[in-house]
């Protein structure tokens, strides 16, 4: 509903020239604190001072995670050298009963080495997720093995810590150039 909202908004009140759909000035982005890649706690606010790359996923996602954080990694391969240091990519697990630390460790890696991972208890993650307006359901659970539907939409989150547009999936996907234009007008 709140991306549907925000969607809406951007179609009657058009920002400034960027590919994404952009939150009204000032929008705080939402707590997310949880475990690590590392193992260590970590907070979004522990990113503040960097442009960060938001997205909700699991490990054993067969299409849209693998290839979203492939795509974020083409969209900060397009930065200038500089830029490419400010900018985070942070793959928030909606699948914390099976993704460990160093399960996404491994995982954020082999797309970016300064990828991030963070693991929500199960008891916290549904108030999170829906303070991004992220849906996620558990589906065809049979012998332990299942997959989740979850929101596929990528959130952009300033040095200070405001979201500032969302992207959907094929936007993000299909022209990472568009994307890392918006991404610079954040980091500037």
């Amino acid at each position: 509903m709140g991306l549907a909202g925000l969607l809406l908004y951007n179609r009657l009140n058009p920002p400034a020239p960027l590919y994404g759909s952009a939150y009204p000035p000032g929008t705080a982005a939402p707590d997310l604190r949880g475990t690590g890649e590392n193992g260590q706690p970590l907070a979004l606010a522990d990113l503040k001072g960097k442009t960060v790359a938001v997205f909700f996923g699991f490990l054993h996602c067969p299409n849209y995670c693998p290839a979203t954080l492939a795509a974020l990694e083409r969209v900060r391969q397009t930065l200038p050298q500089q830029q490419r240091e400010q900018f985070v990519t942070l793959l928030v697990s909606v699948d914390p009963r099976r993704d460990t630390p160093a399960l996404m460790k491994k995982y954020v890696k082999y797309f970016n080495a300064s990828a991030r991972g963070l693991i929500i208890p199960d008891t916290q993650l549904p108030k999170a997720a829906a303070g991004w307006g992220v849906g996620y359901q558990y589906v065809d659970e049979k012998d332990g093995e299942y997959q989740v539907n979850h929101t596929t939409g990528t959130y952009l989150v300033d040095r200070v810590g405001n979201r500032r547009l969302v992207w959907d999936y094929l936007q993000l996907t299909t022209n990472p150039q568009r994307v890392a234009q918006d991404v610079q007008v954040v980091l500037e």
